[in-house]
């Protein structure tokens, strides 16, 4: 067996543009049932993405790429993720993401029940993109 590892191919795809295309090594996917690693020959499967943060490892290099959401499919073709917002680390408009989650912050106390519940959640998994990526810009 050898060292290098299989490659698969992989798109990630948004109402704006094709995010990514390209033959990788492994993505990490922020599922709504938890975070997952596909590699080459992952079992075929669909999950919802929750909003996070999607690591793309390829030549040895990790990309890391917001996502608000979305759906991940891996076929024999590879995987392909339709994200509702697709944004590289890098170019992310830190600080109207910050103002995004003040407005959720505030709208917080006109929702009830169910739709309550969903914006809780929803915000928390926006503050856990901004502590990551917070983090990730001290390294």
């Amino acid at each position: 067996m050898s060292i290098a590892m299989a490659t698969f191919h992989f798109d990630l795809v948004s109402p704006e543009k094709l995010a990514f295309s390209g033959e990788v090594d492994q993505v990490d996917i922020p599922g709504v049932e938890g975070d997952f690693g596909v590699l080459a020959g992952h079992a075929p499967v669909v999950a919802t993405i929750r909003p996070g943060i999607l690591t793309v490892t390829a030549a040895g290099s990790q990309q890391k790429i917001v996502v608000l959401g979305g759906l991940a499919e891996v076929s024999d073709k590879g995987l392909t993720v339709l994200a509702d917002v697709a944004t590289a680390l890098p170019e992310l408009d830190v600080a109207s993401f910050a103002e995004t989650i003040s407005s959720m912050e505030a709208k917080l106390p006109e929702k009830v029940g169910d739709e309550l519940d969903r914006a809780i959640e929803r915000l928390d998994h926006y503050k856990s993109i901004q502590h990551q990526i917070s983090t990730t810009a001290m390294h």
